[in-house]
């Protein structure tokens, strides 16, 4: 672009433009300009020394880039700047004292850059400075207390550096602040009592420091406060029931402390709590029964104190509970039914206390659990049937009690990730879907393989008396032959090993490979693919290619490996870390299940369950793989997508925005079953507070919810959209672009709903498949919303799937699309389900 034809151009706005190279010099020659916004680019070199000639700019954004060097002093020559904008790019250095010029700048974002040094005195001179973020740099030394001049600021975030030294009193001067940010650094001593003069404040993020001392009394003044952290620090003493008067509170985390006694009954005034969390401290005493007051309770970790008795009956009351953590402690008595009116629970951990009795049957109501662990208590009877209707289990622990009889009657645990049934009291047939287990699961119990040619299981696999002696002498023989050939191997590859090892010690590379059986090497991935060899590559993603592998087990895996040019990409490096973080953490049926990885300078790589079908984009290109896919598949592709994308959104510790939900990224089994995969552009977002996050446009193209064209705000709604053009398009066997298009215009009544349906399948003719039908559709047009406000949350989604199918008054031929989104108008924000509308009712067939 030709900016000398410009001379007048007072707004430049060309973020996410994917430009490349250096800032070009022409725009310094912009006398007028006022708006200068370069953001979420891929723009390289330092930052133009003539950027101080702009002397009437006012905005300056310049994030989300890969600009290096220095913060150029004589930018404070921009006496108007209002905004200022440099986060996340390579800028490494200090803060020059010159930025004191700017009296008119209100925002300074810095963060996530290489920063370093101290605070400058002279940032007291900035009084108008409303947001003040430097976080996730090196900076270092004591917090001047020049800040406190800063009585406009409403956000100040300094986490994720080295700062030093006690909370600086300066700061109960900024009385308008909503937000302080301190985690993750080096501040020592007590929380000072004047932050109860900050009575604006909302969040107040602790974590991560060595703070000590106890809750401060005056904590009870900060009644608009929504967000405490205080975890991993040494806070010491009782909770002051000061705390209860924070009837704003969100959120409260007090974890990794030195806390004692009972929890302070004035915390039943805290009825917005989603998280309480208060594991590893030395609190006691039981729960008591005002818990039940938490109605909007989430997450709920108590693990690692020394908490006894029973568990309140009221607990089955906090409906919404996702998460509820209580092993290591001292709990003891029977489970009640009641906590199996959870309905909305994703983990339940009771490990290692004293709980006796029988596993209530009662558990098979509890249809979102993947994470159950009994282990190390004293329970005992049978293991209730109903375990095998848990269809979303993948985690069983029952390790370590009293549980008696068979295990046959469990013939859905085969699919499961983990189990361990260890050190009870079970006999009988361990049966054939459970052969592929590790037989440790089985230790310390009575039990045989079907083949009968194990006694017992107590540790090691005994075999029949009448075989054990000559097998013995045979595999004695064996050992001591095989030691004699293996010697020498072995001091042969001691020094290929020890080269490798040091070279990755040396490089600060991190390798982890774990598999099956816990014994695939890095050795075992390259001879599978004769060092990725183009013949093993079955297909190129995003950020790296595909290959397919047999390992020495004779086990099949995926590997995504990340090009050599592409590892050194910055961008890419952090796709493949995101991808890496985010599939280790999450846990649930239908995201593709991670074995293992490599971070190494020569080879990075990722190694997954291999999917046999490809993706979904490929399969419903293909005439017969799309015929393949009938009704019944398609709909239960589109069920376990939303049942995955709650999970991510409204059931993990931290709230995962995906951000490229496509067919693509759909991967089927020799079932026909779907799993999520690829998480190289996923972001966390903060809980609660996920309107602030912002990011350069990521996805792929067809599935970017529309507002993100003029907005960088991310969040949750991205990938209900995204979701629904993935419904909709496995529906009709293609992209909807057509429907899309009409959304954003009109629709015709004339456009009926089997028009649009995959005319490789026939019309459905069976009442149930047909209202299904009708619902995805329905669901799917309203996540499809241009307004994000206005479409539905995935956990609505996820629960209109699992709620009753009711009837509607009309053929299913006579329903139009127009129907079913003026149905939609109005319905899902309010938390009410499309099908209940009274407009669908009685059935009269397809």
């Amino acid at each position: 672009m030709n900016f000398s034809l410009l001379p007048n151009l007072a707004f430049l706005e060309l973020p996410e433009n994917f430009l490349t190279g250096i800032i070009p010099l022409q725009i310094c020659a912009l006398p007028k300009l006022m708006y200068l916004d370069l953001s979420n680019n891929n723009l390289t070199g330092e930052l133009p020394l003539c950027l101080q000639n702009l002397i009437l700019l006012e905005f300056l954004d310049i994030h989300l880039n890969q600009i290096v060097g220095y913060i150029p002093p004589k930018l404070g020559n921009l006496k108007r700047l209002i905004h200022l904008d440099l986060s996340f790019n390579l800028l490494c250095g200090t803060i020059p004292t010159t930025l004191a010029k700017l009296r008119n700048l209100m925002q300074l974002y810095l963060q996530g850059n290489s920063l370093n040094g101290s605070i400058p005195l002279e940032i007291g001179n900035l009084t108008d400075l409303a947001c003040l973020s430097m976080e996730d740099n090196t900076f270092s030394g004591f917090i001047p207390s020049e800040i406190g001049n800063l009585k406009s600021l409403i956000e100040l975030r300094l986490s994720s550096n080295f700062f030093i030294g006690p909370i600086p009193s300066s700061l109960a001067h900024l009385t308008s602040l909503r937000i302080l940010d301190l985690h993750d650094n080096f501040f020592v001593g007590p929380i000072p009592s004047y932050v109860a003069k900050l009575r604006n404040l909302m969040q107040l993020y602790l974590q991560g420091n060595s703070l000590n001392g106890s809750i401060p009394l005056e904590i009870g003044n900060l009644t608009d406060l929504a967000c405490l952290s205080m975890e991993d620090n040494t806070f010491s003493g009782f909770i002051r029931s000061e705390i209860g008067s924070l009837k704003s509170l969100i959120e409260l985390r007090l974890s990794s402390n030195f806390f004692v006694g009972p929890i302070p009954s004035s915390l039943a005034h805290l009825t917005s709590l989603r998280i309480l969390d208060l594991h590893d401290n030395f609190f006691v005493g039981p729960i008591l029964s005002y818990v039940a007051k938490f109605r909007n309770l989430t997450q709920l970790y108590l693990q690692g104190n020394s908490f006894n008795g029973s568990i309140a009956l009221e607990i089955g009351n906090l409906t919404n509970l996702a998460y509820l953590s209580l092993e290591e402690n001292e709990f003891s008595g029977c489970i009640m039914s009641e906590i199996c009116n959870f309905h909305s629970l994703i983990e339940l951990r009771l490990s290692s206390n004293s709980f006796t009795g029988p596993i209530p049957s009662e558990i098979e109501g509890l249809k979102s659990l993947t994470h159950l662990d009994l282990s190390s208590n004293n329970f005992s009877g049978k293991i209730p049937h109903q375990l095998g209707s848990l269809v979303m289990l993948s985690y069983l622990n029952l390790r370590n009690n009293s549980l008696q009889g068979t295990v046959t009657q469990l013939n859905e645990l085969f699919r499961l990730n983990y189990i361990d049934l260890s050190s009870n009291h079970l006999t009988g047939e361990i049966p054939h879907y459970l052969a592929n287990v590790d037989y440790k699961a089985f230790y310390g119990n009575e039990l045989f393989f079907g083949n009968g040619t194990l006694e017992k299981i107590d540790g090691f696999k005994r075999m029949s008396r009448v075989m054990h002696m000559k097998i013995y002498i045979i595999l004695m023989a064996i050992a001591f032959i095989s030691f004699l050939v293996l010697g020498s191997c072995i001091i042969f590859r001691h020094r290929v090993k020890s080269m490798k090892s040091e070279t990755v010690e040396k490089n600060g590379d991190f390798l982890s490979i774990w598999n099956y059986d816990g014994r695939i090497a890095y050795e075992d991935i390259i001879n599978a693919t004769e060092d990725f060899d183009i013949k093993y590559c079955i297909g190129t993603g995003g950020y790296g290619s595909v290959y397919r592998a047999q390992l020495p087990n004779g086990k099949i895996v995926a590997l995504k490996k990340l090009h050599h040019l592409e590892a050194e990409d910055p961008s890419f490096d952090q796709s493949f870390r995101n991808e890496v973080k985010h599939l280790t953490e999450v846990r649930h049926r239908s995201i593709i299940k991670l074995h293992g990885f490599c971070l190494h300078r020569r080879c990075m790589f990722l190694v997954y369950e291999y999917m046999e079908r490809g993706s979904l984009f490929c399969a419903l290109r293909d005439d017969v793989e799309a015929m393949e896919l009938d009704w019944s598949k398609r709909l239960n592709i589109v069920w376990d997508m939303a049942h995955a994308l709650s999970y991510l959104h409204h059931d993990c510790a931290r709230p995962i925005v995906h951000r490229d939900i496509s067919s693509n990224n759909i991967l089927l089994d020799n079932k026909m079953q779907a799993f999520l995969s690829d998480f190289g552009m996923a972001r966390l977002l903060e809980p609660n507070f996920s309107s602030n996050l912002t990011a350069n446009i990521a996805g792929t193209h067809g599935y970017i919810a529309p507002e993100l064209a003029y907005t960088l705000v991310i969040n949750e709604k991205c990938d209900v959209y995204s979701f629904g053009v993935v419904a909709m398009e496995t529906i009709m066997g293609e992209h909807p672009s057509d429907i899309i298009l009409m959304l954003m215009t009109f629709f015709r009544e004339d456009i009926m709903l089997h028009q649009i349906l995959d005319p490789r399948l026939p019309i459905p003719r069976e009442n149930s498949v047909a209202r299904s039908i009708v619902l995805v559709v329905s669901l799917a047009l309203a996540c499809l919303s241009n307004d994000p406000k206005s479409r539905p949350a995935m956990k609505q989604v996820s629960e209109a799937f699992r709620a009753p199918k009711l009837a509607f008054p009309k053929p299913f031929r006579s329903i139009s699309l127009a129907q079913l989104q003026k149905n939609n108008q109005g319905v899902w924000w309010e938390g009410g389900s499309r099908e209940t509308s009274s407009s669908l009712q009685e059935e009269q067939g397809p």
